[in-house]
């Protein structure tokens, strides 16, 4: 979908640090307190947000059962109106994708002019289920009447029933983990393992670099931690001093002994939340808040999870584009999500592949190259981390950030996502 005449301002975006979960810094916060903060904190930076807010849309993948909308809690607790309607999305790694193009539809649709939409993930907090055979117990000890009834019902209890169920890292529909997937993806297209070694330490040395220069100072808000309140200020999922060296003595992952996935080359599990700030374009002017970039449009896409359950960016992009009438030379910059750098160099590959362009995209013959120093200049999820429902808005933040910056004409941000599924939103500087 291309907006005709964009109405979809791209105001503001504030995240949390990114901290590497389950046992790292946010271990004791729920997805609501991570939520909330960032709320919070674009609340306190924009104070027409209390009580103009028109909708607060976020998306997360793993949901804690006590607050399943967790987009109406935080807000709640962030001290937004309570008039303020809000909806919690969720579309695996892209759930803030949609969140923001959610958002930005209502606004050009004029149903709404100031919209907040993002997302949240603490893996730290991740679901642990009781077996069925527990349940099942539970269920029926709550109908069972008498000394008589309950021995009936637990005579047949067995103690392993009590092990808790993980959550599941496979997809559900092929039994493959991801990292599997993107064994088998980089396989298909070439993608050896220095290369994506060489790839992810650059992530690393660009995000380090991006912090270094204060990139980052307006979109991260510092985290007070309780109980103690310590104080986190910066993203602890990257690695400065990293070098080839030392990413080549890592083992595989996924697929072993063979594989070329290693903890080095894919993106940790992270926690953390992340907010932008959507408004109508003349409610922008009006408010003063001189807006320079718009959501001009976007697309989502699902292929085949058997083989093809990381080609999000190869389906959505080329197709965006087209629908655009635009080539890749006319795109300034691109923030391209990187869960693995298999991944991100697979789809890269396969946009430039003939046969996979003609079979599977419909397309008269390769799409084309996308030049490396246009994207992801200041490090990506490899390096900063990929909170599963923040990291659209992470994108959406850091790709308006470097147009204004390189002074370009647009912006494109891509994603892929677990159960086969894409995403591409395409951003133009307006002032």
């Amino acid at each position: 979908m291309i907006f005709k005449d964009s109405k979809v301002a791209v105001i503001d975006g504030v995240r949390t640090p990114f901290m590497k979960a389950p046992t790292g810094k946010a271990q004791d916060l729920k997805a609501y307190d991570l939520a909330r903060h960032a709320l919070n904190q674009l609340k306190h930076r924009y104070d027409f947000l209390e009580n103009d807010t028109d909708q607060i849309t976020l998306g997360s993948v793993t949901h804690n059962a006590a607050t399943s909308n967790i987009a109406r809690e935080s807000m709640i607790g962030a001290g937004y109106n309570l008039d303020t309607p809000a909806y919690t999305v969720t579309m695996a790694c892209i759930s803030a994708n949609v969140a923001i193009t959610n958002a930005a539809q209502s606004i050009q649709l004029g149903a709404a002019k100031v919209a907040v939409a993002g997302g949240v993930e603490s893996s730290s907090d991740a679901p642990v289920r009781i077996s069925d055979a527990f349940k099942k117990t539970l269920l029926t000890a709550q109908k069972a009447k008498g000394l008589g009834g309950f021995w009936k019902v637990f005579k047949q209890f067995k103690f392993k029933s009590l092990v808790p169920v993980a959550p599941a890292i496979a997809e559900f529909s092929t039994g493959l983990s991801m990292g599997q997937d993107a064994d088998q993806l980089a396989a298909k297209f070439g993608v050896t393992r220095e290369m994506q070694d060489e790839f992810a330490l650059n992530s690393h040395h660009k995000a380090a670099k991006a912090w270094e220069d204060g990139k980052f100072e307006t979109e991260v808000v510092a985290l007070p931690i309780k109980p103690k309140f310590e104080v986190v200020e910066q993203d602890d999922t990257f690695y400065a001093n990293s070098s080839m060296e030392k990413l080549s003595t890592l083992r595989p992952a996924f697929v072993r002994p063979h594989g070329t996935i290693t903890a080095g080359n894919a993106s940790p599990i992270t926690d953390g939340a992340a907010v932008s700030l959507l408004m109508d374009i003349d409610e922008a002017k009006a408010r003063k808040l001189k807006p320079k970039v718009v959501i001009e449009g976007f697309t989502f896409s699902g292929s085949n999870p058997q083989g093809e359950l990381l080609l999000g960016p190869a389906y959505t992009l080329t197709k965006l584009l087209n629908e655009a009438g635009l080539k890749i030379e006319d795109i300034d910059v691109f923030e391209i999500h990187e869960a693995f750098a298999g991944q991100v160099l697979a789809n890269l590959a396969a946009i430039q592949d003939e046969d996979f362009c003609k079979k599977s995209l419909g397309l008269d013959g390769a799409f084309g190259e996308i030049p490396m120093d246009k994207i992801n200049t200041q490090g990506g999820s490899l390096s900063l981390g990929h909170p599963f429902g923040a990291t659209g808005s992470r994108l959406l933040t850091s790709a308006t950030r470097r147009l204004i910056e390189t002074k370009g004409k647009y912006a494109l941000i891509s994603a892929c996502a677990a159960g086969g599924l894409g995403s591409s939103i395409l951003l133009k500087r307006v002032g």
